[in-house]
């Protein structure tokens, strides 16, 4: 995964409302500006970033469940019982649908606001670019040093890992300009850099997206990026290429989420139902991941955007929050730099306890966790956050009164 809750709220309200009065387009700016983190968002990145790199640590530690099932049978040791109650997260890889998700939904937010209270508002793109540039490379840069670093000692380690792959500097660029799944592979043994690429390829059309949404609206946008989503899946990913087009429905769900609630009163409530409604999609991407992820992602993809619709009337901050939902969104903080370190942190670890060999016990990926998450704090706090502020130096003077990611 991805970054995705950065610069900053879907309904059937004309999708171009007349000028309002300058002291109302005032206050709506003003809290299209302030509009900053909300609570659900973060909440959801931690999850994600948390459920991605569990699954990608059982992957590499663990001898998996099938091979699990077959020594244990029906043990009832404390190993035996912890290794299957992590059975879930076989689907884990169903985090990267909710990054997507909440990027389309953040990028688009602040400019859905300003767009529902004046027609007339367009995007400036290249300070979009020069923001989203300044906020992804350098973190990105000190992500695939981290991993080279890293990579180099568990190479040192043999058997080596098999899922170490090229560290040349060729497979370094290839990933320094997010091409990979285009022109090459992901780096050493960083596997989750696929998704960075294609979130950096959202990025550089987004301005078109922005402008084809004046013009149209953001549910003909969709239902033209759907019809692409399935084209590009079928000429492209049957070839093993991994290009934004056919990731580009779950990024632009989230980007419609955005524009409907901008033209949605606060007061307005959606039915319920949605919750049954996410919770069935999810569902059906689970039993289709049989069948392969590709189409799981999909589903879990309008799964979570239907969760999130709704989820998003909860408000910032709300007092019926429960400690679960405060401390995940503690984790979504540096969400982003978890996804970017986890698997070389991983990978390193394993080599050195057990020589790259998986093991039947459980109880180490709980450890190898312990490690990488206040890792990636720390990562946060000294490249991300200097990387955010530094993004945040380029806002327009009228939209920097608020901080976001």
């Amino acid at each position: 995964m991805s970054d995705s809750a950065l610069d900053a709220a879907g309904s059937s309200l004309p999708l171009s409302p007349p000028l309002r009065p300058a002291a109302s387009r005032a206050q709506s700016d003003e809290r299209a500006d302030s509009a900053g983190k909300e609570h659900v968002i973060d909440a959801m990145r931690g999850f994600a970033a948390l459920l991605v790199a569990y699954f990608h640590c059982r992957q590499i530690e663990w001898v998996g469940m099938q091979a699990f099932h077959q020594n244990a049978g029906h043990s009832l040791s404390l190993n035996t019982i912890a290794a299957y109650l992590t059975f879930p997260i076989a689907w884990g890889s169903a985090g990267v649908p909710i990054f997507f998700v909440i990027s389309g939904y953040c990028i688009h937010r602040s400019g859905a606001l300003r767009l529902a209270n004046n027609a007339a508002y367009r995007l400036d793109a290249a300070n979009f670019w020069v923001r989203r540039f300044t906020r992804i490379y350098p973190v990105l840069l000190a992500a695939l040093l981290l991993t080279l670093a890293l990579d180099w000692f568990s190479l040192q380690l043999p058997p080596v890992s098999h899922k170490i792959r090229e560290i040349g500097v060729e497979a370094f660029l290839v990933n320094l300009f997010s091409l990979q799944g285009v022109a090459g592979k992901t780096y050493g043994s960083n596997g989750a850099l696929w998704t960075l690429s294609l979130e950096v390829q959202f990025y550089a059309i987004y301005p078109l997206l922005f402008a084809l949404r004046r013009r149209i609206g953001m549910t003909s946008v969709l239902a033209i990026v759907a019809v692409v989503n399935v084209v590009s899946a079928y000429v492209l990913e049957r070839h093993d290429i991994q290009f934004f087009t056919s990731y580009w429905f779950s990024w632009t769900l989230g980007a419609w989420i955005a524009d409907a609630r901008a033209r949605t009163s606060a007061q307005t409530g959606s039915p319920r139902w949605l919750y049954a409604l996410a919770a069935a999609f999810i569902a059906l991407g689970c039993a289709a991941f049989h069948y392969g992820q590709y189409g799981a992602f999909q589903l879990w993809a309008i799964g979570f955007a239907f969760y999130l619709y709704k989820a998003l009337e909860r408000g910032n901050g709300n007092q019926r929050d429960g400690w679960g939902l405060r401390l995940l969104s503690r984790f979504g903080d540096f969400s982003f730099s978890l996804y970017l370190i986890h698997l070389p942190i991983f990978v390193l670890l394993s080599s050195l306890l057990f020589r790259s060999s998986l093991q039947m016990s459980i109880w180490p990926s709980f450890g190898y966790m312990l490690v990488a998450v206040p890792a990636a704090y720390v990562f946060y706090r000294l490249v991300e956050l200097p990387a955010m502020k530094w993004s945040a130096s380029f806002k327009p003077k009228s939209a920097k009164g608020a901080f976001g990611k």
